[in-house]
C-alpha cells in the first residue's frame, strides 16, 4: 500500500511542534517572537562543504554504506584545470543503476542526432505478400499499427496471402543474460526486440469475489492470455483485510504465480506484466488491425521474407525524433527505450566487413564506448554491461558520470539533453523531490535505485557558480532506499546553499 507524502511549509512544522500556533489564529508580525520566525539556512563556504557532506555520510546507519562522490563547476574553458567541490573515491567503481542511462544516452544524441528517427516499414508485391520490417522503435503503439491497417488500405491491398513480420534487425538475445530473473516478468524488465509493441508489456488485472474465493483474473489485452500461464494462488479476504498482491515468475517455464489477497469489494488491482515472445505478439496484433481494416490475412509468420525486385515499400511510420525519445528514458527511466537506443547504435554503426550475426547490443557498447572517448570520457571510468542499468555488472564510477555531463554540455546538443533529464521537484523521476525546497527547479538529474543501490548525478543551476556537475552513487546500503536518498537529497541542498567566500 503507497502513501504519498508531503514536506510540511515551515508555517505547517511550526503548527506541528507549537499547538499555540492555531491556523485560525490572527497573528501581527510584529508581535511574533525572533523564536517564531523561520530561520534561513546558514550559507556554506568552499572549505566547509567537505565537513558537511562527511557528516551526512558518516552517520551510524550509514556504517556499511559505500559513498562515491564527485561534485565540480561546470568550466566553459577546456584550457583551464578542473576545480573540484568535493570528491569521495571519484575513481572508484560502483553499480550505477539506472545513471548509466546518462552514458547510453549522450552516446546516443552525439552518434545519432537530435532528429534521427526510428522507421517501420511494410513491403509488399504484387503477389498478394506482405513484408514488415521493424527496426527497434520503442515509442511503436497500436495507433501506429492502425496507421499502417489504414495506409495498405489506401495502396489498394484488399486481401494478404502471406505475412511475414520480420524481427532480426537487432541480433542477439532479446532479454540481457546478467539481468537477473526475478526483473524478468515486469514492464521495466521486457525484453527488447525488432518488433516493439505498446513497450511490450500488458496488464494483468485482479478483482475480488466472495470472501474466500480465489481472485478473478483478466488480461485487458486478451492476445496476451497465450503469453503466461497463471497459478492463481489469491483468495479475497474480509470487507477490512489488507491489499498484499505478490507476483513471481517460475524460474525457466512461463509461469507467473500469482499470491495474496484483496479485500472484498475493493477496487480491482492493475499489474504490468513483460511480453514473453514479442515477436509472435505482434504478429497476432497486426494481423487482427488488418482484419478490422477490412484486409483479411490467408498466412502469417515470424520469419525473414527474401527482398525482390518488384518489392516496394507500401507503407511506413516513424518514431518521433530521438530528443523526444530521450526525454522518456531519462524523465521516465524507462529500461526498453534505453535498450532500444543502445541496440539501435549497435545496428546503425556495422560497417561493411561486420558479420551479420553480430550482437547488435554488443555493437552498441562498443559504440557507447567509442563516442563518449571521442567526447573526451576516461574509458577506464566505467564498464558497462546494458544500456539502462537494471544489470548488476555495470560499473561506473563519479568521475565517468561528471565527465560525461560535462562533455555533451560543451556539445551543441547540450540543452537537448539537459531538458532530457527529470527537473527536482517539477517532472518525471524527480517529481515528488525537492519540493518546496531551494533545489526545486535548478537541479536536473538522473536517479538510480535498485537493492542496496541509489544514485543521483546530474546538473544545478547555481547564483555563483553559474552550473555545478555533480554525481552521487551509494552502494552496499542496508538501509531502506528513501533513507538513502533522503541523505542524497541533503547533499545536494548543501550545495543550493554554497557561497563563494
Amino acid at each position: 500500500m503507497l502513501l504519498n507524502t508531503q514536506l510540511l511549509s515551515w508555517q505547517e512544522a511550526a503548527r506541528a511542534n507549537n499547538p499555540a500556533v492555531s491556523p485560525n489564529r490572527s497573528i501581527n508580525s510584529r508581535q511574533v517572537s525572533q523564536a517564531e520566525k523561520p530561520q534561513s539556512p546558514a550559507l556554506v563556504c568552499p572549505a566547509q562543504l567537505g565537513n558537511a557532506i562527511n557528516a551526512i555520510t558518516t552517520r551510524p546507519e550509514f556504517s556499511r554504506t559505500r559513498w562515491g562522490i564527485l561534485i565540480e563547476p561546470l568550466s566553459t574553458n577546456s584550457n583551464l584545470p578542473k576545480r573540484t567541490l568535493y570528491s569521495r573515491e571519484p575513481e572508484r567503481y560502483f553499480i550505477p543503476a539506472s545513471s548509466t542511462k546518462l552514458l547510453t544516452t549522450a552516446a546516443a544524441l552525439n552518434k545519432l542526432g537530435s532528429q534521427f528517427r526510428i522507421r517501420t516499414s511494410v513491403y509488399g508485391t504484387n503477389k498478394g505478400e506482405l513484408r514488415v520490417v521493424g527496426r527497434g522503435d520503442p515509442s511503436f503503439s497500436d495507433t501506429q499499427m492502425r496507421g499502417l491497417a489504414q495506409q495498405l488500405k489506401r495502396q489498394g491491398i484488399r486481401q494478404v496471402q502471406q505475412l511475414i513480420v520480420e524481427d532480426d534487425y537487432f541480433q542477439g538475445q532479446a532479454v540481457n543474460p546478467s539481468w537477473e530473473w526475478g526483473d524478468l516478468q515486469a514492464p521495466y524488465g521486457a525484453p527488447v526486440n525488432s518488433l516493439i509493441l505498446n513497450q511490450n508489456a500488458t496488464v494483468l488485472t485482479l478483482s475480488p469475489r466472495s470472501p474466500g474465493q480465489p481472485l478473478q483474473t483478466a488480461w485487458v489485452d486478451p492476445i496476451a492470455i497465450a503469453q503466461w500461464r497463471l497459478e492463481n494462488n489469491t483468495v479475497t479476504g474480509e470487507a477490512k483485510a489488507p491489499a498484499a498482491i505478490a507476483v513471481s515468475a517460475v524460474l525457466g517455464k512461463p509461469v507467473l504465480q500469482i499470491k495474496g489477497q484483496l479485500p472484498a469489494g475493493a477496487e480491482p488491482a492493475s499489474l504490468g506484466v513483460a511480453v514473453l515472445d514479442p515477436a509472435q505478439y505482434f504478429l497476432q496484433h497486426f494481423r487482427r488491425a488488418l482484419v478490422i481494416a477490412g484486409i483479411p490475412v490467408a498466412q502469417s509468420q515470424v520469419g525473414s521474407g527474401k527482398e525482390s525486385g518488384n518489392e516496394r515499400e507500401l507503407a511506413a511510420v516513424e518514431s518521433p525524433p530521438l530528443e523526444t525519445l530521450l526525454v522518456e528514458t531519462n524523465q521516465n527511466s524507462n529500461n526498453l527505450y534505453a535498450e532500444a537506443l543502445l541496440r539501435t547504435l549497435g545496428a546503425t554503426s556495422k560497417g561493411e566487413e561486420t558479420p551479420p550475426s553480430e550482437n547488435s547490443a554488443a555493437m552498441g557498447l562498443a559504440a557507447v564506448k567509442q563516442a563518449l572517448t571521442e567526447l573526451g570520457v576516461d574509458p577506464n571510468s566505467y564498464v558497462m554491461a546494458d544500456g539502462s542499468g537494471l544489470s548488476r555488472h555495470n560499473l561506473v564510477s563519479p568521475k565517468a558520470l561528471v565527465q560525461t555531463l560535462e562533455a555533451i554540455a560543451q556539445t551543441k546538443e547540450a540543452a537537448i539533453y539537459r531538458a532530457s533529464l527529470p527537473i527536482a521537484g517539477v517532472s518525471g523521476t524527480l517529481k515528488s523531490r525537492f519540493q518546496n525546497t531551494p533545489a526545486q527547479g535548478i537541479v536536473q538529474a538522473k536517479t538510480g535505485t535498485m537493492s542496496g543501490t541509489v544514485s543521483l548525478s546530474g546538473y544545478m543551476s547555481h547564483p555563483e557558480y553559474q552550473t555545478i556537475v555533480f554525481s552521487i552513487l551509494v552502494n552496499q546500503s542496508d538501509q531502506s532506499a528513501s533513507t538513502v536518498r533522503q541523505a542524497t537529497d541533503e547533499i545536494v541542498l548543501l550545495l543550493t546553499r554554497l557561497r563563494r567566500c
